[in-house]
């Protein structure tokens, strides 16, 4: 990887990131449940590897190594898909110049807010 980033710097980016996913989260119509527990899960994955900032060329084998440490060992599933994809995002941050732009500019989302907005948008249809 030419210009390598260290993890926790790209980790510490997708933790801003993951206001974008909460506030798209608290819009759905549906059950969100599971969509909080993959929140939560990717959010002490990214803590995790933000305070302990593996070496880069080490940043697979310590994603793979994750759900083998997690705290809850019901969710290793979970933090083993987690961890795929961050592991796709970090490759991300390298190989595709305007996610790594992104990122650096703190990931910024029209959806990051406190979840009273009410936008429309074109792919979702109203319930009534």
């Amino acid at each position: 990887m030419a210009q390598s980033i260290r993890p926790a710097e790209v980790c510490k980016a997708l933790l801003a990131a993951l206001g974008g996913a909460e506030g798209q989260r608290r819009k759905r119509k549906r059950d969100q449940t599971p969509d909080a527990i993959g929140l939560a899960v990717k959010r002490a994955l990214l803590e995790r590897a933000v305070e302990e900032d593996p070496e880069p060329e080490a940043f697979e084998e310590w994603l793979l190594n994750y759900p083998l440490t997690c705290d809850a060992p019901q969710l290793a599933g979970s933090a083993s898909a987690m961890a795929r994809a961050v592991f796709e995002e970090w490759r991300l941050a390298h190989s595709l110049g305007e996610f790594r732009v992104w990122l650096d500019r703190g990931a910024p989302s029209e959806d990051v807010g406190d979840g009273n907005e009410h936008r429309s948008h074109s792919n979702v249809r109203e319930t009534k």
